[in-house]
């Protein structure tokens, strides 16, 4: 997803950090060819190329990278996947395909699952993204949660922090909840002065589901039911037009209108381009903002970047009983956008030994790590050493900022409640739905309410025709519970 520009110098210093000086093959993967397959790059495909020279170098092996605009990548990979071909011994795929892959992926060996680094991964990936009915059957390699970006300089301005308090009655901060953050939005949506309040991706095709996920996550997701967010996991019965999603869309609405004018026009990349350019206060969005934002090379507010984790609610809808559950503090809760792309090992290779050597290698701490701080592989970080090690961030972030950016993207991904995205057999089908009736909503055309109950008609629809039974159970085995 998202992504920033690569350029040679940053290709340089990754692929340096990558090759080792290996004076012999460790392991000897001599005369092996390994075909690896993912998006055209640079996003994700450099990443993949980069880790293959090191391991080249490390092993004797070859790696062959094969690129697919992202409109082909899916059918490409699973054509070969249940035609049983040997076409690819490595594939790197969206989370949210998963469950149409899982039948046909061979298991992450054993030595890979313990030690040091297998315990760097965060928790939420090592034991629910990487993960299907008991089984390890890929690699997270990209680390993909939302997380709020803010200029330093505009809170931190004593004009600013007086005029706040005085309007809103609390100090000007990084929101702890969703309302705060549309305070904040609405106090600095100041089209005379050029700036506006926040940037979020609006356009249909342009990522926005994923920012009214995050929206939606905090009044939907209950520390108490697991796995609710989207439908109910007992009966697949869609929960999007319940009052915590109906709030989740009223509440991004909001946001879009204090928003710079085209916003219904912003995919993730305008949205750097908002933040960076200074049009805006604040924002929601991956990691790529903050590292964007504090690049002098392509941001005006380059040293003022802030970051901290999504906003929550200390009030969440209980789909169980029909009503919302008051809590005595704020419910912070982490939403995996996207989730992360995965690289795995189709059953079909006669190379598995090998890929999965070369998959170890390409999720290393110190490979992912240089990996995370190059703008362009599309890498954000998904091990606790990549949140951990300031002098590795200290390359593109002050002190300070690298504080901030890397502490929400540690409580990001290491949240008591986090959500996890849709992954389910059909999402296509199920998010074009929902994209039709958000940019309606959007638009004035349908209240929210309107929208999502067609959404949710039209989801339990596609359910029946997937076969509910089956459905459920991939949606129970994505969210990590046990099969009814």
């Amino acid at each position: 997803m998202r992504k920033l520009l690569l350029t040679s110098a940053s290709l340089g210093v990754l692929a340096m950090a990558s090759t080792g000086t290996a004076l012999a093959c460790d392991p000897d993967y001599s005369g092996v060819e390994l075909t690896a397959t993912t998006q055209t790059g640079p996003y994700i495909a450099s990443a993949l190329q980069l880790a293959a020279k090191g391991w080249e170098e490390k092993t004797c092996g070859k790696v062959k990278v094969v690129e697919f605009p992202w409109s082909e990548l899916y059918p490409k990979i699973v054509t070969s996947l249940t035609s049983g071909e040997d076409a690819f011994d490595v594939i790197a795929f969206a989370p949210a395909w998963a469950p149409d892959f899982t039948d046909f992926l061979s298991e992450m060996p054993g030595d890979m699952q313990k030690g040091a680094d297998w315990e760097d991964i965060a928790p939420v990936y090592r034991e629910q993204l990487m993960v299907w009915n008991g089984k390890i059957l890929s690699q997270t390699m990209d680390g993909d949660a939302h997380t709020y970006s803010y200029r330093i300089d505009l809170f931190e301005n004593a004009d600013n922090q007086k005029a706040f308090k005085d309007k809103y009655g609390y100090d000007l901060a990084p929101p702890k909840t969703w309302k705060q953050y549309l305070d904040i939005a609405e106090y600095f949506n100041q089209p005379t002065n050029n700036l506006w309040g926040t940037a979020e991706a609006f356009r249909r095709g342009g990522q926005q589901f994923w920012f009214l996920f995050s929206h939606v996550a905090g009044y939907t997701s209950h520390p108490g039911n697991p796995g609710g967010m989207f439908f109910d996991p007992d009966t697949m019965d869609a929960q999007v037009n319940n009052p915590g999603w109906v709030r989740g869309l009223e509440e991004y609405i909001r946001a879009s209108k204090l928003a710079p004018p085209n916003a219904l026009n912003f995919s993730f990349g305008e949205v750097n381009a908002a933040f960076a350019g200074g049009q805006v206060a604040e924002s929601i969005g991956w990691g790529d903002t903050g590292v964007i934002g504090a690049d002098p090379k392509q941001s005006k507010v380059a040293g003022s970047v802030g970051s901290a984790p999504l906003p929550g609610s200390d009030e969440i809808w209980n789909y169980k009983t029909k009503k919302w559950d008051k809590f005595d503090h704020v419910v912070q809760t982490s939403f995996m956008a996207f989730g992360g792309w995965q690289a795995a090992v189709p059953a079909s290779s006669t190379k598995q030994e090998a890929a999965w050597n070369y998959i170890q290698y390409l999720s290393s701490p110190a490979v992912s790590g240089q990996a995370a701080i190059t703008g362009g592989t599309g890498v954000n970080p998904y091990r606790i050493s990549h949140t951990t090690n300031l002098d590795l961030w200290s390359k593109i972030f002050s002190e300070r900022e690298a504080k901030e950016y890397l502490g929400a993207q540690k409580d990001a991904v290491t949240a008591k409640n986090i959500a996890l995205d849709m992954r389910l057999p059909g999402y296509f089908s199920y998010t074009e739905v929902l994209e039709i009736e958000l940019s309606k909503a959007l638009a004035g055309e349908v209240t929210p309410q309107q929208a999502l109950d067609s959404v949710a008609e039209q989801w339990n629809q596609l359910t029946d025709e997937f076969g509910r039974d089956k459905q459920l159970a991939a949606y129970r085995a994505s969210m990590g519970l046990p099969q009814k």
